[in-house]
C-alpha cells in the first residue's frame, strides 16, 4: 500500500506521517517512511538545491524538472523496491505536490505536469492520500519557524519565501484536489487536537488496508 501526505507549508504532514508509521509498526506491519523531494542520496542533494534561499533566481521550468528528477530516482531506488517487498510506503509529498505547486501555483499547466509526473513515476500512484489543511498565515508561520535552524532566515526556505498569494493558490488547489478525488483523498483540517486528527488518520488507514486485503 502506498500512502501519501500532502498539504500547504506548515500543515503537519511530516508529524502525522511519522505518527502513522509508528502506529502501523505497533501492529506488526513493515513500513517505509520517506519524503519528497529526497528519499535517496541523489534526491536529498536535489532537495538542497531546490530549497536553498540563495537560489532565488531559479527558473520555474528548472524547478519543475528538478522535482521530477528527484522523483524518478526516488521511485526507482526506494518506492518501487519497498512496495515490491510488501511494505507499506508512507511518503511526505509526492506527485500531487508538483501538480499543485508547479502546475497551478507556478502556472506551468496541468498538461505538462501530468506528462512529467507519469514519466517520473512509471505511473505509480498513491492508494491513499491525506491532505492536511491549515490557514496560509498559520501554516507559513509554523513552517518558517521550523526552517530558521536550517537556513538561518526568518522567511524560511526558498518555497516558503513565496508571497501569500502563491501559498493561497496552493491551499485552494489542494482543497480542490481533495474534492475531485474523493475515493483516494481525505481532507483533514487542522482545527482539532493532534491526537484527534491522528486517530482519524489511523482509522481511515485501517479501513483502506482492509479493503485491499479483502
Amino acid at each position: 500500500m502506498f500512502i501519501t501526505f500532502e498539504g500547504p507549508e506548515g500543515s503537519g504532514k511530516t508529524t502525522h506521517a511519522q505518527l502513522l508509521k509508528e502506529f502501523l509498526k505497533t501492529r506488526g506491519l513493515a513500513v517505509d517512511l520517506t519524503r519528497e523531494p529526497g528519499g535517496t542520496p541523489i534526491g536529498e542533494n536535489i532537495r538542497e538545491i531546490l530549497l536553498d534561499p540563495s537560489h532565488s533566481q531559479m527558473n520555474d521550468k528548472t524547478e519543475l524538472l528538478l522535482y521530477e528528477a528527484a522523483r524518478a530516482q526516488h521511485v526507482a531506488e526506494r518506492i518501487e523496491p519497498a512496495l515490491a517487498a510488501g511494505k507499506i510506503v508512507i511518503c511526505d509529498r509526492f506527485a500531487d505536490a508538483t501538480t499543485v505547486y508547479q502546475g497551478v501555483a507556478r502556472g506551468l499547466g496541468l498538461g505538462i505536469v501530468k506528462k512529467l509526473n507519469s514519466f517520473a513515476t512509471g505511473k505509480i500512484s498513491p492508494d491513499l492520500t491525506f491532505i492536511m489543511d491549515i490557514s496560509t498565515e498559520e501554516g507559513l508561520k509554523k513552517a518558517r519557524d521550523s526552517s530558521q535552524a536550517k537556513w538561518n532566515q526568518e522567511s524560511g526556505d526558498r518555497i516558503e519565501q513565496e508571497n501569500n498569494s502563491f501559498h493561497e493558490k496552493v491551499r485552494k488547489n489542494y482543497r480542490k484536489l481533495a474534492a475531485d478525488n474523493p475515493d483516494r483523498c481525505f481532507l483533514l483540517e487542522l482545527t482539532k487536537p493532534i491526537e484527534t486528527i491522528q486517530a482519524e488518520i489511523q482509522t481511515i488507514t485501517l479501513q483502506e488496508l482492509k479493503k485491499i486485503e479483502d
